[in-house]
């Protein structure tokens, strides 16, 4: 029996009647007059899911000398709030929050995922310097809550949203970060570097969380509301993220990088970084690298994922839901 993993919806060039006719041509001349294989074909769901918030849905593409995998995955919640940006040589990912009054616009959709998209539509078509992108980014959330009666002073009301963006020049990078998307390079030699600040604006809240004796079905954002107002207030002051402040601009990481020692660039939101049962530990990069190493962004989802099921109450992984939106990049140089 001779099995064939067909990617489920795929209708490229090497659709299943172009592979039957291949097989059929090569057991013809392999096995003489023997009879063909017996073929078994399988539809495989893979996990490059969405592509409802990308510019276009590729899952694999060449790109010059590059190579691009991206993965966007919705987690527990009701929306993805988390935008990919792939239009060309520039990359990106976007991480919106949603404001702390909960207030819903047109369709249903939420301010962190208006502010997402809002900031991914800024840099598509748009070849200034990234900073400059991002400060216009800026200004267009601020216009678009603006248009939704929504003003600057009223700071628990305001969409927010992380980045990172990447714009591939050859053997150079440009980049642009803010807020907890982050930017990591694997190197050739095994090792890595993380480009970008590894902030961790959640920290003390869900040490409070691993802390409380609390039901089993208690949920964090009821028991720890003030506590979760707080931390958010406190944006474009101690962290920074685009939510129409002109204080965010600050905050704002932008530079250049050589990329000859580069094997891969990773861009990602922090659904794909790896639980931690201590909080106020640093997160464990050598191990995120060393799965990435061995299996791509996949072998760091699946590997996310297991752990977060085993913890359906996000107590020994601490954290606000059982699994978080994912928006992840990967290049290979």
């Amino acid at each position: 029996m001779l099995y064939v993993i067909i990617e489920k919806g795929y209708k490229g060039p090497f659709c299943y009647k172009n592979i039957i006719l291949v097989i059929f041509l090569m057991s013809t001349i392999f096995l003489g007059n023997r009879s063909s294989p017996k073929i078994k074909f399988i539809k495989q769901h893979i996990m490059y899911l969405s592509t409802e918030q990308r510019t276009f849905a590729n899952l694999s593409r060449p790109l010059h000398k590059h190579k691009v995998r991206s993965l966007l995955e919705k987690g527990s919640g009701e929306f993805n709030e988390d935008v990919l940006l792939e239009e060309g040589d520039l990359l990106g990912v976007f991480d919106g929050a949603t404001s702390l009054d909960k207030r819903r616009f047109h369709g249903g959709l939420t301010g962190g995922l208006l502010a997402a998209r809002t900031a991914a539509g800024s840099f598509q078509g748009n070849r200034t310097p990234l900073d400059q992108q991002a400060k216009e980014a800026n200004q267009n959330i601020q216009r678009a809550q603006r248009e939704q009666g929504i003003g600057l002073d009223e700071r628990h009301k305001l969409w927010s949203t992380s980045l990172a963006v990447v714009h591939l020049a050859g053997n150079r990078l440009e980049y642009c970060q803010t807020g907890d998307a982050l930017i990591l390079f694997v190197l050739k030699d095994g090792s890595y570097k993380i480009i970008t600040p590894d902030i961790d604006i959640d920290r003390d809240t869900l040490q409070m969380w691993q802390e409380m004796q609390v039901s089993p079905d208690a949920r964090i954002h009821e028991v720890l509301a003030d506590q979760i107002n707080k931390v958010r207030l406190e944006m474009n002051v101690t962290y920074g993220v685009l939510n129409g402040e002109p204080e965010a601009l600050a905050f704002i990481r932008h530079g250049y990088e050589n990329l000859a020692d580069v094997s891969d660039i990773l861009l990602f939101t922090d659904g794909l970084q790896l639980p931690r049962e201590n909080p106020l530990e640093d997160h464990d990069w050598q191990s995120f690298v060393k799965l990435y190493r061995q299996g791509g962004l996949q072998a760091v989802r699946d590997h996310v994922r297991y752990l977060q099921q085993l913890d359906p109450h996000c107590r020994k992984y601490p954290r606000f839901k059982i699994h978080d939106d994912i928006a992840a990049v990967a290049i290979s140089c």
